[in-house]
């Protein structure tokens, strides 16, 4: 009897495994593009709108730039975050009209 039952559950959970790598997959996609534009935005921003914003078109001081620039730089990762946060929540769900059953 112990036969049929280790043969059955055999299948189901690589079939389980498989079915959950392809989401995998999807989440580690995801996190990865949202770590490189974590990196890469807030420090592009500061650099940008400090040397051709702030310093170029608004003629401010250095130090005034610096901090203009930071606090750009700050609401930019804030952007980052709140963005992943909502692509992370909305992972996996699927819309209304494209359900299994389509």
């Amino acid at each position: 009897m112990d036969g049929p039952v280790g043969a059955a559950s055999d299948a189901g959970p690589s079939a389980y495994y498989r079915g959950n790598e392809s989401s995998l997959v999807s989440a580690l996609k995801t996190l990865l593009f949202f770590t490189i534009l974590m990196v890469t935005l807030p420090i592009g921003l500061y650099f940008a709108t400090k040397a051709y914003l702030f310093e170029g078109s608004m003629k401010m001081s250095s130090s005034d730039s610096y901090f203009y620039a930071a606090i750009v730089a700050v609401l930019a990762v804030h952007v980052v975050l709140a963005l992943f946060v909502y692509v992370a929540w909305n992972e996996g769900t699927t819309p209304k009209g494209k359900g299994k059953h389509d």
